[in-house]
């Protein structure tokens, strides 16, 4: 229960610092909002205001599904046992690694839009969507090493909502390759680099919160939630 409310607290302060540092640091020049009439201020694009309540809901259901891990675990094992994967695949660091890559690679297709280097957000966005995929691919030999270890669907509840978890992840994380291919598809149609400004902040955007999300999934599934949490109370306290 505690690690869901840290995750959503995580999720509302990133979302509404991010919204209102959009209000704060506007730039007419890239952003594609509607000014508001006698202030000189620049609206939020709906794209952005869409995002950001997407984001808010697919965290609150990331939150939930960790909440109801957590429950069910601990009511099959009340020593704790139920909550580790006694098998964890090496492969799940390399996964890990590769979404940062990811999230990396589009901050610098980000930045390289708003200078208007073509060459450097057509790397960005295609390094971006190699990473996604191999993602995805590296997620798929997990599940087949769970189950040649013999962790199937139904074996445990840790081994059940490890699937589950980790398929929803995969499946946002598909979604957000096809927001990429959209504003590839784009940029090699002769879209002026200035309009693609929009598009490639919001799947960087999309790709941040992708990785924060793993980064909480991964450290629930493997258990090492609660000791994070006991040293942050320590340390408070």
């Amino acid at each position: 229960m505690a690690a869901m409310l840290v995750f959503l607290g995580i999720i509302a302060a990133i979302s509404f610092g991010w919204l209102a540092r959009q209000r704060l640091a506007s730039r007419p020049w890239l952003e594609e909002g509607i000014p508001d009439e006698g202030s000189g201020a620049v609206r939020l694009p709906a794209a952005k205001l869409g995002l950001g309540v997407f984001l808010a809901v697919a965290g609150s259901l990331f939150a939930l599904l960790i909440s109801a891990y957590v429950l069910r675990t601990e009511v099959a094992a009340p020593d704790g046992s139920g909550l580790l994967l006694l098998s964890a695949p090496r492969l799940l660091w390399f996964n890990t690694g590769v979404l940062a890559t990811g999230s990396v690679a589009l901050h610098l297709a980000q930045a390289a839009a708003r200078r208007g280097h073509r060459a450097g957000l057509r790397d960005g966005l295609l390094a971006g969507g190699l990473a996604a995929l191999t993602f995805v691919a590296g997620q798929v030999l997990v599940w087949r090493q769970l189950a040649e270890a013999g962790y199937f669907l139904t074996t445990s509840p840790a081994s059940s909502f490890f699937y589950l978890i980790t398929g929803l992840h995969g499946l946002h994380v598909l979604g957000g390759v096809a927001a990429l291919a959209r504003t590839t598809a784009r940029l090699r149609h002769g879209v002026p680099t200035e309009s693609l400004c929009l598009g490639v902040e919001l799947c960087a955007l999309y790709w941040h919160f992708l990785l924060l999300a793993w980064v909480v999934l991964f450290a629930v599934l493997m258990g090492w939630a609660g000791n994070v949490l006991d040293v942050c109370r320590a340390w408070l306290g």
